[in-house]
């Protein structure tokens, strides 16, 4: 498991990317060891949101592009999610990647998936972030610049509607932190979505749609 933070070190890496705080931070770490081909980026079965996130399709194109790197995108239903990842996978293997790159942090199930599908791939697996302190994560995430924007909570878990739309910051954080809620959202209680930082070559202007709630979750949506 130690290896998992140091596998992309001078490699050709295919990175996971949700476009939010965590596997944007994985990205820009991954650019600086080796070399990023693309961006992954699984999306419901109609191709219109990712699946993590629910990102629309059109944010996730500007994502890539202000980051530099084209994407992948691959439309899964959960049933079909695992070989339409491996399948993914593999065509980034036989264009060139060794790698792949997740933002995991430290959900043993979620990195041992992420181990097993890469290895049916014949690639290894790099996280980064695995096994760092979460509070340390958020700051490193602010401190740096990036703007990460709640777009997504489950109000089964402490989160509230009124979360959707606040700029990750220390302040944040530290009012999740009393609120008993995770300050990385690490049992799904909220994902981001970044607009700026290092590792974009321009910022995203974005303005906040529709907020849209599929109980316990509520979803904001962000337009260009």
């Amino acid at each position: 498991m130690n290896t998992w933070k140091q596998n992309a070190a001078n490699k050709k890496s295919i990175v996971s990317y949700s476009g939010g705080k965590d596997s944007t931070l994985a990205l820009e770490w991954a650019m600086k060891q080796g070399e990023v081909m693309g961006l992954l980026v699984m999306m419901e079965e109609q191709g219109e949101r990712s699946r993590s996130h629910a990102t629309g399709s059109e944010l996730v194109r500007a994502q890539a592009k202000a980051i530099g790197l084209p994407v992948f995108e691959v439309s899964a239903s959960w049933a079909t999610y695992e070989e339409a990842f491996v399948e993914a996978l593999k065509a980034a293997k036989e264009a060139g990647a060794e790698v792949l790159v997740t933002g995991d942090i430290d959900l043993l199930e979620h990195g041992l998936w992420h181990e097993q599908v890469a290895a049916r791939a014949g690639l290894q697996l790099a996280m980064p972030l695995w096994q760092e302190e979460r509070k340390s994560i958020v700051k490193e995430v602010v401190e740096r610049g990036y703007r990460a924007i709640i777009v997504t909570i489950n109000e089964s878990l402490g989160m509230k509607a009124s979360d959707l739309g606040h700029e990750l910051s220390i302040e944040f954080m530290n009012e999740l932190i009393e609120r008993g809620i995770d300050p990385c959202g690490e049992q799904g209680e909220f994902h981001t979505t970044v607009i700026d930082g290092p590792c974009f070559q321009q910022a995203l202007d974005v303005k906040f749609g529709r907020v849209v709630r599929q109980d316990p979750y509520v979803f904001l949506e962000l337009t260009l």
